[in-house]
């Protein structure tokens, strides 16, 4: 008899969930909003990267993973804005990959997720940089609101439960228990 992996039930809550009632379109936009203000905030502590954001500026990239999408527009500043109800995207990005359990053991492998490309590939290069060099410190932002002992305590605590989470999922993956085969994480781009 064949064993089912726990992550399946997961997998299948998570599909019961997306598939009943959709939040009120307000409440999408705000999510969107607080969205951008935090990838905001990661890009103001990289001053590469608001620069390179800003030879984008006027740019849209539209961003996909099953029904959930964002329009983002690149500001002069170098930063992020949502962008105008029906703009046209130069850019667009789908995350292949509809298990949101298999993008979570993607990422805690610390690899990218399989993602299609299709146009501008200058402002391609330019995002995949950002993922490539552009990381949140946490440490530094808790730092501000609770000390520097307090904050690097809970960073170190949070980098060993990561890599535990790490080990357990590529041990998962080793053994073949996963939710499925282990995919190769990359991109498929195609540029008009």
């Amino acid at each position: 008899m064949a064993t089912q992996s726990p992550f399946s039930f997961l997998d299948g809550l998570f599909e019961r969930l997306a598939s009943g009632p959709q939040p009120p379109q307000w409440l999408v936009h705000e999510v969107q909003h607080r969205g951008v203000l935090f990838l905001n905030h990661v890009l103001m502590q990289e001053p590469q990267a608001m620069e390179r954001l800003a030879r984008q500026r006027g740019r849209v990239a539209h961003v996909q993973w099953r029904a959930y999408s964002v329009a983002l527009l690149i500001t002069p500043a170098g930063l992020l804005d949502l962008a105008p109800a029906g703009a046209t995207p130069d850019l667009r990005l789908e995350i292949t990959e509809t298990s949101p359990l298999s993008l979570a053991q993607t990422a805690l492998r610390g690899d990218k997720p399989t993602i299609r490309i299709e146009g501008d590939v200058q402002l391609a290069a330019e995002i995949n940089w950002l993922v490539d060099h552009v990381r949140w410190d946490v440490e530094e932002d808790l730092a501000r609101v609770i000390g520097d002992a307090p904050a690097h305590a809970v960073g170190s605590v949070a980098r060993r439960v990561a890599q535990a989470l790490r080990n357990f999922v590529g041990s998962r993956m080793a053994a073949g228990t996963g939710t499925g085969t282990a995919a190769s994480a990359g991109s498929d781009s195609t540029a008009p």
